[in-house]
């Protein structure tokens, strides 16, 4: 794991925070803790790699709006759900919208250990996949509107000719716009293009 990631805990029962951040403490990992989902959305920063051990119910805002509050603001640390009822229908809630799990209270000690090295895992993974995704997006917006067009035939598996004749243009002027958009995306084959584009793709749901 990386040692810059922390462990986001919101909690409104003061022992259960203090108890939780001493137990993930325990195995050198980073904790920050929270009363409220409002006070960690006044400190939150996007950029900040981790997880979130999340109470689901509690005062005011509860851990599912909470939940739906960071979905909106897109990367955001995977959530760990706890809670002391069992509450099944909001649990699978938050299982669908993409809890790593949801433990009941009292946590065991060991699965809430196994559950928060996962998700601090999935956190490096989709920050990893975010910066290829987000480098692919940034080669692609440099590209002219020809070149966009040349593209969707190129991937779709069309010959130059064949897309030269749907543009209007000259086989020799797509041969052009295709090398200078496989420069510009640092594609080096057909196969790493169409990649590619799956990233911007995927940035965009």
């Amino acid at each position: 794991m990386s040692n810059d990631q922390t462990v986001f805990l919101v909690d409104d029962e003061a022992d259960v925070r203090a108890s939780l951040s001493m137990l993930i403490r325990s195995i050198g990992l980073k904790t920050e803790c929270f009363e409220s989902p409002q006070a960690y959305l006044d400190t939150y920063d996007p950029e900040r790699r981790g997880c979130l051990v999340l109470d689901m119910r509690m005062p005011g805002m509860s851990g599912l709006q909470l939940q739906e509050k960071l979905a909106n603001q897109g990367l955001h640390p995977p959530i760990i759900m706890i809670s002391g009822h069992g509450e099944i229908p909001n649990a699978v809630q938050a299982m669908q919208r993409g809890a790593i799990d949801f433990l009941q209270k009292p946590v065991s000690d060991q699965l809430l250990l196994d559950r928060i090295q996962q998700a601090l895992q999935i956190d490096l993974d989709n920050r990893q996949s975010h910066d290829i995704c987000a480098a692919a997006q940034s080669r692609y917006d440099r590209l002219t509107r020809r070149e966009r067009q040349v593209l969707n035939g190129v991937i779709a598996g069309k010959l130059n000719k064949t897309i030269a004749a749907e543009l209007d243009v000259s086989t020799r002027t797509v041969e052009i716009h295709r090398a200078n958009l496989m420069e510009k995306m640092q594609a080096g084959s057909l196969s790493a293009l169409v990649q590619m584009i799956a990233h911007v793709e995927q940035l965009a749901e």
